[in-house]
């Protein structure tokens, strides 16, 4: 028996992880695979006159048992993965993108689809079923419905040859952090360090059976020692380990993954009659066109060069008093965190007894509480993946249930770098049910040691409260239809739910709801909130500054013709003269460790962080005004917006809420830019 061909008889449908072996995923993905061909079929060749129903609700409803199996194998393959279950998807991945073009180039399908498109006008159809079929219809003539037969398999080559060296991209990125080890066994050189990383890396030792104290490239081991470490030639090791994960001469470097990519990506876009990658990508974002973006991001550069030119330079001159006469990356962080606690006498490590992980995650939980009336409980009959996932319960103040909600806080082996939100299961309204979604974050915070709990820098907060506000926007989703359920969105809408969440993190009356010391219960003092909140502008010239360097990057590779291309670190530095404040390192390179746009999502979408920021700023402001825990504008933010999903263009949702359309302004002058 395939416990993921079964129907799920858990507790709100839960996956069934612990049944679940890697031996039964290709077999179930086989059979999903072939009973959603025939659910598509059956579609295809209705007799019957194509109508909303037949056809556009039917397709919404075809291959769900596929797509239940994708997100769990998927977010396994992320946060539990294994050699096992690499080589599954390295195998499934061509298959799925076959299968997908199996649909989107099926004639019969299309010719019904673009019936109904054609009289959309005179059907009587909701809003939300206008933008379904807006985007089924755009969904085939972006992708090839209207090719001829010999261009249709051309693509069907380019999409799976995409789909393999994408996997194989992560899979070598991963294999690189993992394999880089610093093994420490003379304590001098670990001066600088805070008590609780010189604990956690000793740990980590341990458990390897070595003697001493282990240093990794994952966040809450590399961060600490970047950023207090005395020993220059170790932080120096270390920033240069990270800078060349994928870049060296071995069998994981991504180099030539990242031009085929690239390649590929322009093939495709040529063949669907599209000038580049990112010109198809953006014909369906708010941001519409690469010029718009690169005119944004160019806009946004010549505000905060000046600023981080003279950050930078105020930075040097406090350096040289150190002796140090060449500022190197491995000494940013370093000299950043000795500035601020000169200037502001801020200390991150004085923080961190504040923001124990527990007392944080109580913290978003009761503002999202506040805000929106919703009661998370923690239950324990829910199946993990792994031990150390939290699972809750989401209800409202009816006591109606909401949502399924994991948390996976630690970093492990199998599991990717970084931060971020996922699904299960999505939410539906079929058959006069309401079908509640099951929302996960994933982070890679310090693991409790011995003697003390997990404890969070205050980056690591903003970065929970990120997460979380992806999670809500999962959570609270009200939608009829699941392709425009919850984080649905256009891409570059996708991130205001998630940044604007984080300026609660810097307000007094929601840090007193949770920053209180692990040891003694004390609140937060005022002068340590009024710090944070002074300091939260500290060298945010720089800080914008590598941010669209970032996304300049992602044009370059995605907005650019990119067939002539051949070095990718030339390409880089090409890109990065204009951000350029630190002396390039010859043997580091961004591009072939640069997930989000080569295996995640974020291709031509990037500028995005930046976008939202703009959106997050005008809108937090409109929060400010009435009061950060105001239930009518709450309410208007959750029932024009995370309710939402993407059932409306973002603008005139957001118009909805705001009254007007969001001013870059509000951006500037959070970040102290004006």
């Amino acid at each position: 028996m395939n416990p993921l061909l079964q129907d799920f008889n858990t507790k709100h449908q839960t996956a069934p992880f612990s049944k679940i072996e890697n031996k039964h995923f290709k077999p179930a993905f086989e059979t999903a695979i072939k009973i959603a061909k025939q659910e598509i079929d059956t579609i295809a060749n209705n007799a019957e006159i194509p109508t909303f129903e037949n056809t556009i609700t039917a397709m919404e409803f075809a291959g769900s048992k596929l797509e239940r199996i994708s997100s769990i194998f998927f977010n396994l393959n992320s946060a539990e993965t294994n050699k096992e279950i690499q080589k599954i998807a390295q195998e499934i991945s061509p298959i799925l993108s076959d299968f997908g073009n199996d649909i989107r180039l099926n004639e019969k399908l299309f010719t019904r689809i673009k019936s109904i498109y054609q009289q959309k006008e005179t059907l009587n159809l909701t809003v939300e079923q206008k933008t379904l079929l807006d985007k089924n219809y755009k969904n085939f003539a972006r992708n090839g419905a209207n090719l001829n037969k010999e261009d249709k398999n051309t693509l069907r080559e380019i999409d799976k040859k995409l789909a393999k060296v994408k996997l194989q991209f992560g899979e070598n990125v991963l294999a690189e952090s993992n394999a880089f080890e610093m093994l420490i066994t003379d304590e001098n050189q670990l001066k600088g360090l805070p008590d609780g990383a010189k604990e956690a890396a000793k740990l980590l030792a341990k458990s390897k059976n070595k003697e001493g104290w282990l240093i990794t490239l994952d966040y809450p081991s590399y961060a600490p020692f970047i950023t207090y470490a005395e020993n220059r030639s170790l932080r120096e090791k270390l920033s240069k380990a990270y800078g060349k994960r994928a870049f060296q001469d071995n069998k994981f470097n991504n180099e030539q993954n990242v031009l085929d990519i690239a390649k590929l990506r322009q093939q495709r876009a040529n063949l669907l009659g599209y000038k580049t990658h990112a010109h198809f990508i953006l014909e369906e974002r708010m941001a519409e066109t690469p010029d718009k973006v690169t005119t944004f991001l160019q806009d946004l550069l010549s505000k905060a060069k000046p600023a981080a030119q003279k950050e930078f330079q105020q930075l040097s001159d406090f350096a040289a008093k150190d002796s140090i006469k060449d500022l190197q990356k491995w000494d940013g962080s370093y000299y950043v965190e000795k500035l601020k606690k000169e200037l502001f006498d801020l200390d991150q490590e004085a923080l961190k007894p504040y923001f124990s992980l527990d007392n944080v995650l109580q913290g978003v939980l009761s503002i999202a509480h506040k805000l929106y009336d919703l009661n998370f409980t923690q239950v324990f009959d829910i199946d993990t993946y792994h031990k150390d996932v939290k699972t809750f319960e989401v209800t409202n103040t009816n006591g109606d249930f909401i949502a399924v909600f994991y948390a996976d806080f630690f970093p492990r082996e199998g599991k990717r770098n970084g931060a971020w939100m996922t699904s299960y299961k999505g939410q539906w309204k079929k058959d006069g049910k309401n079908s509640r979604p099951h929302i996960s974050i994933v982070c890679n915070f310090t693991k409790p040691t011995e003697t003390k709990p997990s404890l969070l820098t205050f980056g690591e907060v903003t970065t929970l409260f990120h997460e979380f506000g992806h999670a809500l926007h999962g959570m609270l989703a009200d939608t009829t239809y699941p392709s425009l359920s919850g984080t649905s969105v256009y891409w570059d809408f996708v991130e205001l739910p998630s940044q604007i969440l984080e300026n609660w993190a810097y307000e007094k009356d929601a840090l007193n709801l949770f920053a209180k010391h692990y040891k003694t219960g004390e609140i937060i003092p005022i002068e340590l909130v009024n710090k944070i909140k002074k300091a939260a502008n500290f060298m945010e010239g720089m800080a914008t500054l590598r941010q669209l360097s970032f996304g300049l990057l992602d044009m370059k590779w995605h907005g650019k013709d990119t067939q002539n291309y051949s070095n990718v670190k030339e390409i880089e530095n090409v890109v990065f003269k204009a951000t350029q404040l630190y002396p390039d390192v010859a043997e580091n390179c961004m591009s072939t460790a640069f997930s989000h746009i080569f295996s995640g999502g974020y291709s031509s979408g990037y500028y995005s962080y930046k976008w939202a920021e703009v959106l997050d700023a005008d809108a937090f402001a409109y929060f400010k005004e009435k009061g950060i825990f105001d239930k009518e504008t709450a309410s208007k933010f959750k029932n024009n917006i995370l309710s939402k999903g993407g059932t409306e263009k973002p603008m005139e949702l957001y118009k909805r809420f705001r009254g007007k359309e969001p001013s870059v302004n509000a951006l500037l002058e959070r970040a102290g830019l004006l």
